[in-house]
C-alpha cells in the first residue's frame, strides 16, 4: 500500500526535516490558506482546523494522494501566541514566558485521497522556560533568529537552552511534526515501513 504518493502540506522546512526520518519516497506541496484564528477559537481548535485545512488543500489538487498537514499553537493562559516575525517580538514572547509553563498544540491530519476519509489529533508538549535575564534572551536571539519558530524556541537548535523542561508524549512534537503520532496514523492506513531494500 505504500505505492500511493505521500503529500507533506507544508513549507516548513523543520517538518520535511523530520519527515525525512521515515525515509520515505515523498514530495512536499504548499497549501495555501489563511492561517488567522477564528474569533473565540480555542487555541487547541486552531490547530486541528488549520491541520485539516491543510491536508485537504493539498488532497483537492493531488487526487490519491496521502496528504499530511500539520500545524501549532503555542498558549500561555490560553492565549495565542504565534510565530514572532521579528526581533522586537520575539524578545516580548520571551519575556513574558520566562519561568512560566507554555503548552505547545501540536495538530496532525493524515489525509487518505484513496477514500477521502482523515484522521486528526492533537500532540500537547508542556515545556517550562527558564527565568532568564533580558541580555541572554536578546543575545539568543540574535544568534539564533527564530522568528518563524511559534514562541520563539526553537528547541532543535540552541533554543534548548532556553528550556528547563519538556513534558511530551512524542519528542518530535514540539519541532512541529510528531512523528510517533504519525507513524501510527500511516500504519492504520496501510502503509509499511522497515520495507527490505535489497
Amino acid at each position: 500500500m505504500t505505492s500511493s504518493l505521500l503529500v507533506l502540506a507544508s513549507s516548513s522546512a523543520y517538518r520535511k526535516e523530520l519527515l525525512t526520518r521515515l525515509q520515505l519516497p515523498f514530495e512536499v506541496a504548499v497549501p495555501a490558506i489563511d492561517e488567522t484564528p477564528l474569533p473565540g477559537e480555542t487555541p487547541d481548535a486552531t490547530a486541528l482546523r488549520l491541520a485539516l485545512e491543510k491536508a485537504a488543500a493539498v488532497a483537492t489538487k493531488m487526487p490519491g494522494a496521502i496528504v499530511i498537514g500539520s500545524d501549532q499553537v503555542a498558549t500561555l493562559d490560553d492565549e495565542q501566541i504565534g510565530k514572532p516575525g521579528n526581533h522586537a517580538n520575539a524578545l516580548a514572547q520571551l519575556q513574558k514566558m520566562r519561568g512560566r509553563e507554555v503548552i505547545f498544540h501540536t495538530a496532525l491530519c493524515v489525509w487518505d485521497g484513496r477514500d477521502g476519509t482523515h484522521q486528526l489529533q492533537d500532540i500537547q508538549t508542556v515545556v517550562r522556560f527558564r527565568d532568564l535575564p533580558d541580555e541572554e534572551l536578546d543575545a539568543y536571539l540574535r544568534i539564533e533568529q527564530p522568528y518563524d519558530c511559534a514562541g520563539s524556541a526553537k528547541n532543535e537548535a540552541l533554543g534548548i537552552a532556553i528550556l528547563e523542561r519538556i513534558d511530551s508524549s512524542d519528542p518530535t512534537a514540539l519541532t512541529g511534526l510528531p512523528l510517533i503520532a504519525l507513524t501510527g496514523m500511516l500504519r492504520n492506513i496501510g502503509v509499511t515501513f522497515f520495507q527490505n531494500k535489497q
